[in-house]
C-alpha cells in the first residue's frame, strides 16, 4: 500500500509499498539552479521524472533534459526519465495557456487523461525510490504535476501530499 505523498516539487519515496510524493517547478527566471539542485540534493531524490509535455524548449534553461539529466547525475547522483504519460495534450494545455478553459475546467479532460493512459500504476516501480515530479508552472495548485499526487492518495489510503 501506498502511503505518503508530498506535491510542489513532486517526490516518491517506496519504502515496501509505501510512497511519497513531492513536486518542484524549474522555472529557472525564478528559480537558481543552485537552489533547484539543493532543494532536490536535501531531499535525496532517486529518480526525477520529467513531467512536462516540452521537455527541450528554449525557455527550460538548466532543464533542458540533456542538461537536466547530467546535472542530476553529477549534482545529486539522481537519474533522470522523461514522462510524456502525466503531460497534458497539446489541446489541452493550449485551453488552459490561451485562457479558454478555467482550471476547474483543465483539470476534468486532464484527469480523463491519466485514467486512459493507465499512468498510476507506473509508481509501482519505484518501490524503496524518493521520486520529484518536474513541471514548469510555480504554483502546484495551478499545475498538472500535483493531479497525479491527488489520485495515488485517492487510490491508496493513507498517501497524503505534502507541498515542498
Amino acid at each position: 500500500m501506498l502511503t505518503s505523498v508530498s506535491a510542489g516539487y513532486f517526490c516518491v519515496m517506496c519504502v515496501g509499498y509505501i510512497l511519497q510524493i513531492s513536486t518542484i517547478m524549474h522555472i529557472h527566471m525564478k528559480k537558481s539552479a543552485q537552489m533547484f539542485f539543493e532543494r532536490l540534493k536535501a531531499v535525496k531524490i532517486d529518480v526525477l521524472l520529467d513531467v512536462r509535455l516540452y521537455n527541450t524548449s528554449q525557455l527550460a534553461g538548466y532543464s533542458k533534459c540533456g542538461d537536466l539529466q547530467y546535472f542530476l547525475d553529477k549534482i545529486c547522483d539522481c537519474a533522470y526519465i522523461w514522462t510524456p504519460q502525466f503531460a497534458p495534450t497539446t489541446a489541452i494545455l493550449n485551453g488552459y495557456k490561451d485562457n479558454a478553459m478555467t482550471w476547474s475546467e483543465y483539470e476534468m479532460p486532464y484527469n480523463k487523461l491519466l485514467a486512459t493512459r493507465n499512468s498510476l500504476a507506473f509508481f509501482e516501480r519505484f518501490d524503496g525510490k524518493r521520486i520529484c515530479l518536474l513541471c514548469a508552472e510555480e504554483l502546484p495548485e495551478r499545475c498538472h504535476r500535483r493531479l497525479p499526487a491527488e489520485k495515488v492518495a485517492d487510490v491508496y489510503k493513507g498517501v497524503t501530499i505534502t507541498h515542498l
